[in-house]
């Protein structure tokens, strides 16, 4: 019963966090977001508290200057700069920074937390002398406004229909729902006819996220900047915590890796062209999603392209021989090499 009443709770809570949140209609003057056009083939948000060197990080990466001063709330907008990286331009969002009750609109924080929902990873800049007190907040600021930080979206079908009651199965044996429980949470949205399929043992919370489907599922990287303020052991207590790098923008350490681990958390790959009877072309690279097959390649470089297309050949490491003769849902490894061959 207690986990019935649990479970009814949080949905009602998440209802009403959500009613909240949405800023009411009435409220005349709108303020102004901040315009940063989406370039490059990746965008990377930096968030964090003020004064933790979003700005310093910023300057040190691209060839973009942005103000860094030792007050707080130096940076009033939204910066963007390029980080140019494996033959990819990674657009790096210097964003101000972020105080507790974000979510709720203080300081700027609605604009700030917009903008990181449209990224594709997360930097969640922190201060390594402050402990843990910063990344606790900045992951209930996010959490509280749809933000998931590096959980993989639940594995739940849900269908809302016209009638027919609920139907309820799952192909995995649940230890945190139930089906009277999902019934009460469907209720409580005012949904009584849906399809529910559950192919992983989620929760009551997870389930929520599910039905109520604005949820945005991002990687997010934890850098712990100024290690060269605390002691050794510390360092290293920090660098070893999942999703974490450790680094310092005053000496420059450890900026490399940084780099590294990022473009890892972006899943891209080069994919390089190659005209009949000349060599690659190797200065200028395709940059797609990791999985992408023939197919995405073709649209990226013209998109009648894969209306004409007769085959591809492809050197590298997703064919068993170079060159083979592959088709359009061949998967592209990085760093490949294709030709393609039209009707």
């Amino acid at each position: 019963a207690t986990e019935y009443h649990l479970g009814l709770l949080k949905a009602k809570l998440a209802k009403y966090r959500a009613q909240l949140l949405e800023p009411s209609k009435s409220s005349a003057a709108k303020g102004e977001g901040f315009d940063v056009m989406k370039s490059g083939d990746a965008r990377v948000a930096l968030i964090g508290f003020p004064s933790v060197g979003k700005s310093t990080f910023l300057s040190l990466m691209t060839s973009t200057a942005s103000e860094a001063a030792s007050y707080e709330f130096t940076t009033l907008t939204c910066i963007p700069g390029v980080i140019e990286y494996k033959g990819a331009n990674i657009q790096l969002l210097d964003l101000p920074g972020i105080i507790e009750g974000a979510a709720q609109g203080k300081g700027r924080g609605r604009q700030v937390i917009a903008v990181a929902r449209t990224a594709d990873v997360v930097i969640m800049m922190l201060d390594a002398t402050k402990g843990e007190v910063q990344r606790a907040l900045l992951e209930k600021e996010l959490e509280s406004v749809g933000i998931r930080l590096n959980k993989s979206k639940p594995n739940i079908y849900f269908k809302p229909k016209k009638g027919g009651g609920i139907s309820f199965n799952s192909t995995v044996t649940l230890t945190q729902c139930s089906e009277k429980l999902v019934q009460l949470i469907l209720h409580e949205y005012k949904i009584f006819n849906a399809e529910v399929l559950f192919r992983e043992d989620c929760s009551p919370d997870e389930f929520i996220d599910v039905i109520v489907g604005n949820r945005v599922y991002m990687p997010c990287l934890y850098v712990y900047n100024k290690i060269d303020q605390i002691s050794m052991e510390e360092v290293d207590r920090l660098a070893r915590r999942p999703h974490s790098v450790v680094i310092s923008c005053g000496m420059k350490l450890n900026l490399d890796y940084l780099l590294e681990k990022l473009w890892e958390y972006l899943a891209l790959t080069c994919i390089y062209t190659k005209k009949r009877g000349q060599r690659p072309d190797f200065t200028d690279a395709i940059i797609l999603r990791k999985g992408a097959s023939v197919e995405h390649v073709c649209h990226r470089i013209h998109r009648s392209l894969a209306s004409q297309f007769k085959y591809a050949l492809v050197w590298g490491t997703s064919t068993k021989y170079s060159p083979q003769r592959v088709g359009l849902t061949h998967t592209m490894e990085h760093e490949d090499v294709i030709q393609i061959v039209k009707k």
